[in-house]
């Protein structure tokens, strides 16, 4: 069959035909892009790309543990030990750092080279696209004697970055607690496969002597008392 030919002179063809697509709308008009597909793997996907965050700050010498909790009703948590998301303004955004790098892609610690000498993941661009492809995030800061928290949804700030006095007990502790729920309008179905995820973290663990990488999911409450396990390895990669 010939191919179909096609006056290239017509002016019905112009500029307002471009559409531009700007950060969150980006992502989620097209999140195959940015997460490889909307099936269970671009949802497992949203889980490692905060978790690798998580485990950069172990990469850079300044964590040990990365806990990662699954709800029943399929909201991730990860929490880890590290510096904490940096709470003050950026100088080009005027945002805090925390919202500079829920909502902004291509921003992070990591293109610098500075913040970080080593690197597994883009710090930022991942946090930003499972902000974009959540229905609700929050974002809880340790630094110092404050807790700082944010929220939002499907990649817009719901509340301004707060803060409160934490705890005794708080204050011994820095890091990220990073809570969120996908958006069932954006993936085909909200269903973790509990094999699959232990074996990539028992993998990020034997990758990273030394990191403790624990998991609970109560969304795989039919495996009880199996649905927690912890990695550490002494040996693993050096």
């Amino acid at each position: 069959m010939a191919a179909q030919k096609f006056d290239k002179d017509n002016d019905q063809y112009t500029a307002s035909d471009i559409q531009v697509l700007e950060g969150m709308e980006a992502v989620r008009r097209r999140p195959g892009m940015y997460i490889g597909s909307t099936d269970q793997r671009g949802l497992h996907h949203l889980v490692y790309e905060i978790v690798d965050n998580s485990v950069d700050e172990y990469m850079g010498g300044f964590s040990s543990r990365v806990s990662i909790y699954i709800s029943a009703d399929g909201v991730v948590t990860v929490r880890d030990d590290g510096r904490g998301i940096p709470v003050d303004r950026h100088p080009t955004t005027g945002l805090s750092g925390v919202e500079t790098v829920m909502t902004t892609l291509h921003a992070g610690g990591k293109f610098g080279g500075k913040a970080y000498a080593v690197s597994g993941g883009l710090h930022g661009v991942g946090a930003s696209v499972v902000n974009a492809l959540s229905t609700y995030m929050n974002v809880e800061v340790y630094r110092g004697s404050r807790v700082y928290s944010q929220e939002f949804s499907r990649g817009i700030r719901q509340t301004d970055l707060k803060y409160r006095r934490a705890t005794d007990e708080e204050a011994k502790h820095t890091g990220n607690v990073t809570t969120f729920s996908p958006d069932p309008d954006i993936f085909e179905e909200i269903e973790y496969e509990y094999n699959t995820l232990t074996q990539r973290f028992k993998e990020m663990a034997y990758l990273n002597k030394g990191l403790e990488i624990h998991f609970k999911s109560d969304f795989h409450e039919d495996r009880w008392p199996n649905n927690e396990v912890t990695y550490y390895f002494d040996g693993g990669i050096s």
